[in-house]
């Protein structure tokens, strides 16, 4: 399986990303110094993809196979690339609360601790459904991993299209997201135009 091992804070810095998205609180005391050079608009699309690929832990491939998912649905291209990474089980995971980093909660993924609908899945891309059910498993709910991670994500906000029960490790998928429900800095379209070259 292929990672992303590149240093969180250094990459946010590149990119010019807050590393709040990805769950870090840390913050980089470096400035980025870049000479008055003009961004090309090649490069501004570019970067756009590389900040969505990178908040939601996603190499080129897959990103571009969920590219082509996104064109064959209804709507905007765009939007439904973003929901379509945002409904992957890693993320919904992360945005739980039950992990404090993306890349933790793909870990916990991994690790066989989360339950879809009472059915283990261990595939952080797995994308999930309204109705869908996700909750820790009641072998490692006890863990201190699970209670370290609560106390630090307690002041994240839950997104209207997820319900979370945190002291029964629970949560419901209410609805698909809308792009005004993801809160991520990413121009969409720039993408698309990207793609579409």
């Amino acid at each position: 399986m292929a990672v992303d091992r590149v240093p969180v804070l250094k990459r946010c810095r590149s990119l010019g990303l807050e590393p709040s998205y990805l769950g870090i609180s840390k913050k980089s005391k470096r400035e980025v110094k870049r000479a008055n050079r003009k961004v090309s608009e090649y490069g501004m699309q570019l970067r756009e993809k590389q900040k969505a690929k990178f908040i939601y832990g996603v190499l080129e491939k897959p990103f571009r196979n969920y590219y082509a998912k996104a064109e064959k649905m209804e709507g905007q291209a765009g939007e439904n690339l973003l929901i379509l990474l945002e409904r992957r089980l890693d993320n919904v995971v992360f945005r739980l609360g039950f992990g404090k980093t993306r890349r933790e909660t793909r870990q916990i993924v991994d690790h066989k601790h989360v339950l879809v609908n009472g059915k283990c899945v261990n595939i952080p891309s797995y994308l999930v459904k309204a109705g869908d059910v996700i909750e820790i498993k009641e072998k490692v709910k006890s863990s201190p991993r699970y209670k370290i991670a609560l106390e630090a994500t307690m002041g994240r906000l839950v997104p209207a299209w997820l319900d979370v029960d945190h002291e029964n490790l629970r949560g419901v998928v209410k609805s698909l997201p809308t792009r005004e429900e993801i809160d991520v800095p990413v121009e969409e379209m720039l993408i698309v135009e990207l793609y579409s070259k």
